[in-house]
C-alpha cells in the first residue's frame, strides 16, 4: 500500500492521547457534606496509588477511530499497473507553433527558430507525441500527430527538421489568435476520444512582435488544460521602419496617387536606435530622395518625389533602416478610364432648355475615370451601340429601333428613359412588350415634390443619410402619368407627392430599365439645377457597372477578384467613323477565357476559364494579367502591421485569457517525480480508499460513543441500589 499524502500519518501519533486519558487517576482532595444524602450509603471512588489501564475496549475503539482518520487522510491506494493505452492517454501531448511571417525575416530570427524548435522536439519523450504547425496568416501542418506516432522514436525529430528546413519565412501578416485557436482546437480534437488526458502544451516560437493580430482571442473562451509556452525570439539589431502606402483621396482603393504626389507612411518601430530616413523611386539616386524624421514608436506621412522622366514610377524604397524587409512599396499607376455614356435625343448640344445640356456638363473628370457622353440621333441607335460598348444609355425621346435597344438591355445594359412627352413612353411600352402604353399630362398645381422615396435601393443609397434625404426643396412643375399597372415587374422607387410614380424600374434580360416620369430640364423641374442630381447620376452609372471600383493595391495573402474587362475574350475589329468609341465595359463581357498571371519572380500562373479570382499572391511587387481583352495590373504589399517590431508584453495575451508561461529548462529526475505523481493521483482516484476509512471511522465512533455512556451509567445504577 503506498499513500498519496503521507504527512497525514503523522497524526496518527494523536493515538496516544486516549492512553494518556487512561491512566490519568481521581483522587478526592476536599470533602463536602450534603445532608440530602445523610441516608444513602457511601461509594467513594477507588484509589490506587499506581495507574493502571481500565475500559480496554473503550480504548480501544479510540485509538482505531485516530488512526483510521489518519489513514483517510493520507489517501492510500494500492500500486497496479496501468493499462499502456490509458498511460499514452496521460502521456504529455505538444504542439509547436512556428512563426513563418514577414518580420521573422529579419537577420538572425529564422536561424534561431529552428534552433528552438528542435531543443523543444528533442525534449519530447518517447511516449509523448508531438505536432508541428507553420503559421503567418494561415495555420499550417508541418507533421501531426499521426505522422509522429507512426516514425520510430529515433526518426521523429530528423523527420520533422528536414521538413523545417524546407520552409522559410514569408511575406505574410501574423494572424497569432487565429493560430493558437487553431492549434488548442488540434489538441482537443486530439484528446476527444480520451477518457483521461495528460498535460498539454503549444509551444509558441516567434517574435511576437506587437503587429500581430489577436482580437480573436477576445470572444475566445480557451479550453482548461491547455497552456501556452513562450519561446520568444530577438533581433539582433533592433531598429526597423517599414512603409506603407496609402489611399488616394478619392477612397478608390488606390496607391496613394493624388494632385500632390504619392503619400507614404513611414513608421518607425518603438526600439529603433535610429530616427532619420529617406523616400526615392527605385531607380533614383539618393540625391533625389525625400528625407523623414521618425521618432521611434511613431509615424509620419509624405508625399514621395516626383519619379524622373524613365522612371515607371512602380517602386518606392525607403533607405535608412537595418531591415530592409518591409522597406519597399508596390503600385501601379492610376490609369484613367473612358466610360462612355449614350444620349439619344434630337436636340443640340449647347440648347441650355434641353436635358442634354445639364447631362454633359454633370459628370465631370476624376483621378480614375473620364465619362463621355456621346450624343446621338434616335435613328442612329443600331450604328452607335455596334460600335460603342457603352454600360449606360439614356434616350429623350422616341426609339425607332426598338430592337436594338432590347439587345443592349438583354445583354447587361442599363436604359434611363427621360419621359419629357408622350412619345418617349410608347418606347417604353414597346421596350416592355405592353401595347397600348401612353403616358399622360400630370394636373400639377403650382408644383410637385417628392413624396416618397426608396432609400434601400441602391441608386439612393448614397442619399440614405437624414442629412442627405430631403428632396422637397426640388420642385417639379411638369411630370408625366405612367401607367404601371400594365408594366410587369416595375418596381416604383420614387413618387410624386401625389402619389403618381417618378422612378421606375423594369426589368429587362441581364439588364434593366429605368424610367424617369418627368425631364430635369428647367422646362419640366428643378432638379438639373439641385445638389441631387449629379450624385443621382452617378448612382445610375455606378449601377449600370460602368464605376465599378476596381481595387489594384492588395496584401500579401489576399484575394484578388479579377475583372471581367481582363477574363473576357478580346474583341476583334472595332468602331469606325467619326466620333466612334470602343471601350469593353462589364455590361458586354460574357465570355470567360484563360488567362496568365506573371508574378513578381517571373513565374506564370494559369487562370482556367471560368475562374474569376487569383490566389498565389505570396510575393510582394507588381503582378500582371494578359491573355483577355485587356490587360490588367495590380500591386501586392507587405502589410503595415508587420513593421510593428517592437516585442509585445506577455500581459496582452494573458488578459485574452490565455495561461502563458515561460519555457524553463526541464529536469529529469523532477519529470519523472512528477509523472510518477500523476500516475499515483490517477489510481487513487480510481480507488477512493479513503472513502471507506471515513466511513468506517464514523461507525467506530458511534460505536465508542455508546459504549462510553453505557459504561458512565454503570456506576449510578450500582450506587442507587
Amino acid at each position: 500500500m503506498s499513500f498519496l499524502t503521507p504527512l497525514f500519518l503523522i497524526g496518527t501519533l494523536a493515538v496516544a492521547l486516549p492512553v494518556l486519558f487512561h491512566l490519568i487517576r481521581r483522587t478526592t482532595k476536599e470533602r463536602m457534606p450534603f445532608s440530602s444524602l445523610m441516608f444513602l450509603q457511601a461509594s467513594p471512588p477507588r484509589v490506587t496509588r499506581r495507574s493502571r489501564l481500565e475500559n480496554l475496549l473503550l480504548l480501544a475503539l479510540r485509538c482505531l477511530a485516530l488512526c483510521l482518520l489518519g489513514l483517510g487522510f493520507a489517501r492510500p491506494f494500492f500500486q497496479t499497473p496501468i493499462d499502456p493505452t490509458r498511460q499514452n492517454e496521460q502521456a504529455r501531448k505538444v504542439i509547436v507553433l512556428l512563426d513563418t511571417s514577414a518580420s521573422m525575416r529579419r537577420e538572425g530570427l529564422w536561424t534561431a527558430a529552428l534552433a528552438r524548435v528542435e531543443a523543444v522536439l528533442r525534449d519530447v519523450r518517447p511516449e509523448e507525441t508531438a505536432a508541428v504547425f507553420a503559421f503567418d496568416r494561415e495555420l499550417r501542418p508541418v507533421l501531426q500527430f499521426d505522422d509522429w506516432t507512426r516514425l520510430g522514436a529515433g526518426a521523429r525529430v530528423e523527420e520533422t527538421l528536414s521538413r523545417l528546413r524546407a520552409l522559410s519565412a514569408g511575406w505574410a501578416a501574423t494572424r497569432l489568435d487565429q493560430a493558437l485557436i487553431g492549434a488548442a482546437e488540434a489538441l482537443e480534437d486530439a484528446d476527444k476520444n480520451a477518457k483521461l488526458r495528460g498535460p498539454r502544451q503549444i509551444v509558441l516560437v516567434s517574435d511576437l512582435q506587437e503587429g500581430a493580430t489577436t482580437e480573436a482571442l477576445q470572444g475566445y473562451e480557451w479550453p482548461k488544460g491547455i497552456e501556452v509556452v513562450l519561446e520568444p525570439l530577438k533581433a539582433k539589431r533592433p531598429t526597423n521602419a517599414g512603409m506603407q502606402l496609402l489611399p488616394d483621396l478619392e477612397g478608390a482603393g488606390g496607391a496613394g496617387a493624388t494632385e500632390g504626389g504619392t503619400r507614404v507612411r513611414v513608421f518607425n518601430a518603438g526600439e529603433s536606435k535610429r530616427e532619420q530616413f529617406r523616400v526615392r523611386w527605385a531607380g533614383q539616386p539618393e540625391t533625389a530622395a525625400t528625407e523623414i524624421y521618425v521618432p521611434p514608436g511613431q509615424s509620419r506621412v509624405v508625399f514621395a518625389p516626383k519619379p524622373a522622366d524613365g522612371i515607371a514610377g512602380e517602386q518606392l524604397v525607403l533607405t535608412g533602416d537595418e531591415e530592409d524587409f518591409d522597406n519597399r512599396a508596390f503600385l501601379v499607376p492610376t490609369r484613367i478610364e473612358q466610360v462612355p455614356v449614350l444620349y439619344l435625343g434630337t436636340e443640340a448640344e449647347n440648347d441650355t432648355t434641353q436635358p442634354l445640356y445639364f447631362l454633359k456638363r454633370a459628370f465631370q473628370q476624376t483621378l480614375r475615370q473620364i465619362v463621355q457622353v456621346v450624343p446621338r440621333k434616335p435613328a442612329d441607335a443600331a450604328t452607335l451601340l455596334a460600335a460603342t460598348n457603352a454600360p449606360l444609355l439614356i434616350f429623350a425621346d422616341a426609339v425607332p429601333d426598338i430592337a436594338a435597344l432590347r439587345r443592349f438591355a438583354e445583354a447587361g445594359g442599363m436604359l434611363l428613359a427621360v419621359v419629357k412627352n408622350a412619345a418617349v413612353a410608347e418606347t417604353v411600352g414597346q421596350l416592355a412588350g405592353v401595347e397600348n402604353f401612353a403616358a399622360t399630362e400630370a394636373t400639377v398645381k403650382d408644383y410637385a415634390m417628392l413624396g416618397r422615396m426608396d432609400l434601400q435601393h441602391p441608386l439612393f443609397a448614397p442619399f440614405a443619410d437624414p442629412r442627405f434625404s430631403d428632396f422637397t426643396k426640388i420642385h417639379f412643375w411638369k411630370h408625366r402619368r405612367l401607367p404601371t399597372d400594365k408594366l410587369p415587374g416595375a418596381r416604383v422607387i420614387a413618387e410624386f407627392d401625389s402619389g403618381d410614380p417618378a422612378l421606375l424600374q423594369v426589368g429587362i434580360g441581364r439588364g434593366s430599365l429605368l424610367v424617369l416620369a418627368c425631364g430635369w430640364h428647367p422646362a419640366d423641374s428643378q432638379l438639373a439645377l439641385s445638389s441631387k442630381f449629379v450624385p443621382l447620376l452617378y448612382s445610375i452609372l455606378e449601377a449600370s457597372g460602368g464605376l465599378k471600383a476596381q481595387t489594384a493595391q492588395y496584401l500579401v495573402g489576399d484575394r484578388v477578384e479579377l475583372p471581367a474587362s481582363a477574363l473576357a475574350a478580346a474583341v476583334t475589329g472595332g468602331p469606325t467613323g467619326a466620333g466612334a468609341t470602343s471601350i469593353s465595359t462589364n455590361a458586354s463581357l460574357s465570355t470567360s477565357v484563360s488567362v496568365s498571371v506573371r508574378r513578381p519572380d517571373g513565374t506564370t500562373v494559369t487562370v482556367p476559364a471560368g475562374t474569376n479570382h487569383f490566389t498565389h499572391t505570396e510575393l510582394p511587387g507588381n503582378y500582371a494579367v494578359t491573355g483577355g481583352a485587356k490587360p490588367w495590373r495590380f500591386a501586392v504589399n507587405v502589410a503595415a502591421t508587420e513593421s510593428r517590431t517592437t516585442p509585445m508584453p506577455l500581459e496582452d495575451l494573458e488578459r485574452l485569457g490565455v495561461p502563458v508561461k515561460q519555457l524553463l529548462p526541464r529536469a529529469p529526475h523532477a519529470e519523472e517525480a512528477k509523472r510518477r505523481q500523476l500516475a499515483s493521483a490517477e489510481l487513487e482516484n480510481r480507488q477512493k480508499l479513503w472513502r471507506w476509512l471515513i466511513v468506517l471511522a464514523l461507525v467506530v465512533l458511534l460505536a465508542e460513543s455508546w459504549l462510553a455512556g453505557r459504561t458512565a451509567r454503570t456506576p449510578v445504577a450500582a450506587g442507587a441500589n
